[in-house]
């Protein structure tokens, strides 16, 4: 069985982009650091490239980017870092993540040691978590609302009210395309409801949380004679609110009956998950949900008439909120939030009929919010082929892919494009977004189907006006990227001759400053008395220690530089040394930082296979690469070939005696 450095879990809320394009990142970033590398997908079409428990248990570190239930207690105990699948979009970023990795400590709740607070942030904030339930719940109802959505349309091409037996349009497999559409975007919020319900509380939650869904769509009954709860009457449902609501109700619930149980003999574990389980939490949550029916109906229908109201206040209001929205984050969250919206608001449309006030704003609605998300991959197509000379060829490559994409409503084409120069291309994103929004607004488009981009042109109601209001906020997009990666190129093209090598009569010109050697080492960088779990956690010491001495100004940097040396060959050398280098730009001044571990640190693949007792870590300024760097270097691994200078340095816990040591042999 293989085994692999590194081993990673990706997974976006539709498994169609950001799942795979966070896989390729990954890999790549582990290729530019001579790792190995797994990464097991959660797309929308199940798990791919799965792990397996030896890839596990083999593994160095872990790598977690996903917003859903990636079952990431597999890897508890291993060096771990947990983010949103955004964190993890280009190949810099990646990198990052690898080495946050490797730094970390070996339990599963610790962060890398690099960036602890941060990272500590982004694994424990209650906001990603709420987040990962949720697009956990979204990822799963999607494929409901697309497949039953799409056919829904289809059913209007044989007429508008050709499922209408009674109507002089009817067509039986029309009726029939109309009842399995409904079915299934009927399934939408007790699906939805469900799978938030099990990311938090696992197989056990599906139950109360589908049961959950079903009260939110159909709400409390209640006999319309009698005015009392009657299991024969109507309810009022409370939408997909109600089914998010419910989720997390049920899955909760679900921890608390697990802690209620936790005293019950283990011979009785099937009765806790056939019976005890179940009913208890169906119970506790049906009741729950209708008791809270009356007033999240009135939430839910607050929240449409506010939505009703924006457009009451003119299409460019709403047609610029939903713009923004939708190009703001590309598919991550804003995104999804107004994306599922317009389906709950297409759900209702269609439940309501042709023809009617709420079928005309929800299917106009859901025009404009496909139209704000095709928009972004198309703007890149555009900007790659007018300004092709402005772009690298894997952008322009990209770039030409965005048509398919954009053309089938996939918006995370354009990421990449994004995360390169975020400003001001993010602008220009929501701009081009929103102009196609307002025009689609203005131009009475309507559209029965809640994705497909132009596959679904057919049953759109004004579908050529709709292309129009698309391209025209492409174009516009596409010419100021244009404009923007001009600007860019030029200013580079200047600014190049800079860049040039300087002639070697000019080298000494350079050349930093000279110093004196006994400045490189300073009693108060070296450190006698440290213990290390592992090299990078050494190195990753190191970095913070330049940061707070002054040295250096960024030590996410400094690590990078430490391990991008590290990946071109090993610097442990023999009898518990190791000469670790970085050179870096954002290192400030040419500097030597000395630690020392009793216990000697391992996994430093020295010469002779010992553990690594005493790192001499050499931190160079980037114009330095040559001259400072490669004299301290030389002088260094000179140095260890004395036998009376690896003794006093490896024998000696006097920091003072040790920077004077090492100092005398930089001169």
């Amino acid at each position: 069985m293989a085994k692999f450095d590194i081993i990673a879990a990706t997974g976006c809320p539709t498994g169609i982009a950001h799942t795979f394009m966070a896989k390729e990142a990954l890999e790549k970033a582990a290729a530019e650091r001579g790792l190995t590398i797994k990464v097991e997908t959660h797309g929308q079409v199940g798990v791919e490239n799965e792990l397996t428990k030896s890839e596990i248990a083999g593994a160095k570190a872990v790598v977690v980017a996903a917003d859903k239930d990636v079952q990431a207690e597999r890897f508890a105990g291993k060096p771990m870092v947990s983010v949103g699948v955004s964190k993890a979009l280009s190949v810099e970023a990646a990198g990052k993540l690898i080495d946050r990795a490797l730094a970390a400590k070996g339990d599963s709740t610790v962060a890398a040691a690099a960036d602890v607070e941060d990272e500590v942030e982004e694994k424990e904030s209650i906001g990603h978590v709420i987040y990962k339930h949720l697009m956990n719940g979204v990822s799963h109802m999607l494929v409901f609302v697309v497949a039953g959505g799409v056919l829904t349309a289809v059913s209007f091409l044989w007429g508008i009210t050709s499922f209408d037996s009674t109507a002089s349009d009817y067509n039986s497999f029309a009726a029939m395309l109309k009842i399995i559409g409904g079915i299934a975007m009927n399934l939408m919020v007790p699906v939805l409801s469900a799978y938030i319900a099990e990311s938090i509380g696992k197989r056990p939650a599906l139950v109360p949380g589908f049961v959950a869904g079903m009260i939110a769509i159909q709400g409390l009954p209640v006999n319309a004679e009698t005015g009392m709860i009657d299991a024969g009457g109507a309810g009022v449902g409370f939408g997909f609110l109600g089914g998010i609501v419910g989720g997390f109700l049920a899955g909760y619930v679900i921890l608390l009956l697990e802690k209620v149980f936790a005293g019950l003999p283990k011979n009785l574990d099937g009765l806790k998950a056939i019976f005890l389980y179940p009913l208890f939490s169906t119970a506790i949550v049906g009741l729950v949900m209708l008791g809270i029916s009356g007033p999240m109906a009135a939430i839910n229908t607050a929240m449409m008439d506010f939505l009703k109201g924006l457009s009451a206040s003119g299409a460019i209001v709403l047609g610029l909120a939903i713009g923004c929205m939708c190009a703001v984050d590309m598919g991550g969250p804003v995104n999804k939030a107004a994306y599922v919206t317009g389906t709950a608001m297409l759900t209702e449309a269609l439940a309501a009929g042709v023809g009617t006030d709420t079928y005309n704003f929800g299917t106009n609605f859901m025009a404009a919010v496909s139209a704000a998300c095709i928009v972004p991959p198309l703007i890149t197509t555009f900007a790659v082929v007018v300004g092709k000379k402005y772009f690298s060829q894997e952008d322009h490559d990209a770039g030409i892919v965005n048509l398919i994409l954009g053309c089938t409503h996939i918006t995370e084409g354009a990421i990449p494009f994004m995360t390169k120069n975020i400003w001001p291309v993010m602008p220009i994103m929501m701009l081009g977004s929103s102009i196609a929004s307002i025009l689609t607004i203005m131009f009475n488009v309507h559209d029965p189907a809640p994705h497909g981009g132009f596959l679904v042109l057919p049953v759109v109601e004004n579908g050529p006006l709709w292309v129009l209001a698309i391209l025209i906020g492409a174009v516009i997009g596409g010419i100021l990227f244009v404009a923007f990666k001009k600007y860019d190129f030029e200013k580079n093209q200047k600014a190049a001759p800079v860049a040039k090598p300087v002639e070697a009569s000019k080298a000494a010109a350079v050349e930093a400053p000279k110093a004196d050697a006994a400045d490189f080492v300073k009693v108060e960088n070296v450190f006698v008395a440290e213990d290390f779990a592992s090299r990078d956690e050494a190195l990753s010491f190191v970095s913070n220690q330049a940061v707070k001495a002054g040295i250096a100004s960024d030590a996410d940097a400094v690590m990078n530089a430490f391990l991008a040396r590290e990946a071109e060959g090993t610097t442990g050398m023999m009898e518990g040394f190791a000469i670790p280098h970085a050179k870096s730009d954002a290192i400030t001044e040419a500097a030597v930082i000395v630690v020392k571990d009793e216990s000697g640190v391992t996994g430093w693949d020295t010469m002779d296979g010992a553990p690594v007792n005493v790192a001499i870590a050499l931190l160079i300024p980037g114009a330095q690469a040559g001259t400072t760097h490669l004299k301290i270097l030389s002088k260094v691994a000179e140095a260890l070939m004395d036998e009376d200078f690896r003794a006093t340095v490896k024998g000696s816990t006097d920091a003072a005696e040790i920077a004077k040591t090492i100092n005398a042999r930089l001169v």
